[in-house]
């Protein structure tokens, strides 16, 4: 995952650094667009970024990272509370333990 808040940068982040990013496949990438007060979240697939969207409840969740919740709105008003909750609630989730617990496996294993 990559993560890049962007102020006079937003269009390099968004095109020359989008593809770089594409073409090493960071499975997702966000940009916070500071100046825009807009925070966009991608996800790779297969060959191309497609935009993570919120749910109903305005949460947007990391596919590649369960339990990864960012609450976009409440960063952007820098309600860091209420960002800091939604965090917690997502690592709190059956799918992050389970997530940990694979890389937890992993880690102990030999890289061929």
């Amino acid at each position: 995952m990559v993560a890049e808040v962007a102020a006079s940068t937003a269009s390099l982040d968004l095109n020359a650094k989008f593809e770089l990013y594409r073409r090493n496949r960071a499975l997702e990438y966000l940009v916070w667009r500071v100046y825009e007060d807009a925070i966009d979240w991608f996800i790779l697939r297969g060959a191309i970024y497609e935009r993570l969207t919120p749910g109903l409840d305005g949460i947007v969740r990391s596919e590649a990272f369960p339990g990864l919740w960012l609450d976009a709105a409440a960063l952007i008003r820098q309600d860091m509370p209420a960002v800091t909750r939604v965090l917690q609630q997502g690592l709190a989730t059956a799918e992050h333990v389970s997530f940990v617990a694979r890389l937890a496996q992993t880690a102990g294993q030999a890289i061929p």
